[in-house]
């Protein structure tokens, strides 16, 4: 039997083969599009900060039970395909993510150890899609988006 997802037939046997994750009472597979931007979109995201972006977003998604599949960090904003657990709301993973790196950055690049909010480094809000089956399409643009800021060198995480 034939499911059209996205305007393409697959294969109704190929969707329910997929590999789902386990919680006590339910199968899953939660993925989220997410951008997001430092405030004022300025270009902080190179230097000392950029290499070390992909380790602190991923130690603190662990945290969270979630993993970043894909990721690339742009001179003035960060694109990643994360896997989210049901049990926990997109907002407040992305919340976290955000607050915990802003101040990690700011304990690390700036010296202050103690007492450092990191309240100004990312600007407020997100943007977030669900990718469903278009999992390998976000995973392409997500990688593309080398060529999409030919002026700046962008980087992976």
């Amino acid at each position: 039997m034939l499911v059209f997802v996205g305007g393409r037939p697959i294969e109704r046997n190929h969707i329910m083969s997929q590999d789902y994750h386990s919680l006590a009472h339910s199968k899953w597979d939660c993925k989220y599009h997410v951008v997001f931007i430092p405030k004022h979109r300025r270009k902080a995201l190179y230097g000392q900060i950029r290499p070390e972006l992909g380790k602190i977003f991923h130690a603190l998604a662990a945290m969270k039970d979630c993993s970043i599949v894909e990721g690339h960090v742009m001179p003035d904003h960060v694109h990643m395909l994360i896997e989210i657990p049901p049990k926990h709301a997109v907002a407040s993973v992305i919340g976290f993510l955000k607050g915990k790196s802003a101040i990690t950055i700011a304990r690390q690049f700036s010296g202050k150890q103690r007492n450092f909010t990191g309240e100004h480094f990312w600007a407020r809000g997100y943007a977030t899609s669900t990718v469903g089956f278009e999992e390998e399409a976000i995973r392409k643009y997500i990688r593309e988006q080398e060529g999409v800021d030919k002026q700046q060198t962008p980087g992976s995480f």
